[in-house]
């Protein structure tokens, strides 16, 4: 039986797209910087049917209105209020790379008001302004844009290097889709937004149950380091999808759902 279509949400300042009961055990997703909430629509037909599945439109997204100065700190206290406005209480929280970052920062101001969070191929940190890597990561994503491009037309290039092996075609289309929609104000606010982010000395603080899913052919979120911040959070499951990419919702949905299911069921199971 084919799950309703998600209801297309403007509430404030947010935009979102959301399935399922309301009254169930709200289940939020948060995308990356080149993506929007309809990069989740697979999942959303996939957990309607026992969670109230909803995926927001970071500010600066979708329907989204933007921030006067973004940080990972103000997008934290964005998703704090996106949380509040839709009365979503003890949600279990599937944030995908910078996404993953923003639930890490919420989880320090809010330790306890979640039932559980998903940190999807994201990291714990991303490094210093004047660090190597960190800039050729930066002059990499910005310097075509600087040079004229546009969001649209890096969109192909910039997916391609994000994925691994076989990835799904129609999530490859809605990944480009996503990529190239993304407004290029706010693809370089969150681009600047991640230097000198660094949570590695909060991990140990996370009492929540938490799942870390990786892949094994992600460039952006390596697995081994995912890995070695599983090791840090206390009673985290680590679970590392095989020829994946940094995408892996779009590029295997089916076994992204798998695992992801698997952990939340035990979540709801165990927490009501």
């Amino acid at each position: 039986m084919s799950q309703p279509a998600p209801m297309i949400t403007r509430d404030g300042r947010f935009a979102y797209e959301a399935a399922g009961d309301p009254g169930a055990i709200p289940l939020i997703f948060l995308h990356g910087i080149g993506g929007a909430a309809r990069a989740w629509g697979q999942q959303l037909a996939t957990f309607s049917n026992r969670f109230h599945a909803i995926a927001w439109d970071m500010p600066g997204y979708g329907g989204s209105v933007p921030l006067a100065s973004v940080s990972i700190a103000a997008l934290a206290d964005a998703l704090q209020q996106f949380i509040e406005q839709i009365g979503a209480a003890s949600p279990i929280l599937v944030g995908h790379s910078i996404g993953g970052m923003i639930v890490q920062k919420w989880l320090v101001q809010s330790p306890k008001r979640a039932r559980a969070v998903v940190l999807a191929q994201t990291s714990p940190a991303f490094g210093k302004s004047d660090g190597d890597w960190q800039k050729s990561f930066i002059a990499a994503r910005l310097g075509p844009l600087d040079r004229g491009e546009t969001m649209k037309s890096l969109a192909p290039s910039l997916v391609k290097e994000l994925v691994g092996d076989d990835p799904d075609p129609k999530g490859m289309e809605l990944a480009r889709e996503c990529m190239g929609s993304v407004p290029e104000a706010s693809y370089r606010a969150m681009m600047l937004a991640l230097i000198g982010f660094d949570q590695r000395s909060t991990l140990k603080d996370i009492f929540v149950p938490t799942l870390l899913l990786s892949g094994s052919k992600d460039n952006n979120a390596p697995a081994p380091m995912m890995a070695r911040t599983a090791s840090y959070i206390p009673a985290a499951e680590y679970v590392e999808l095989p020829g994946v990419g940094h995408l892996a919702n779009l590029e295997r949905p089916g076994a992204f759902d798998k695992a992801l299911g698997s952990f939340v069921d035990s979540v709801a199971a165990k927490h009501g």
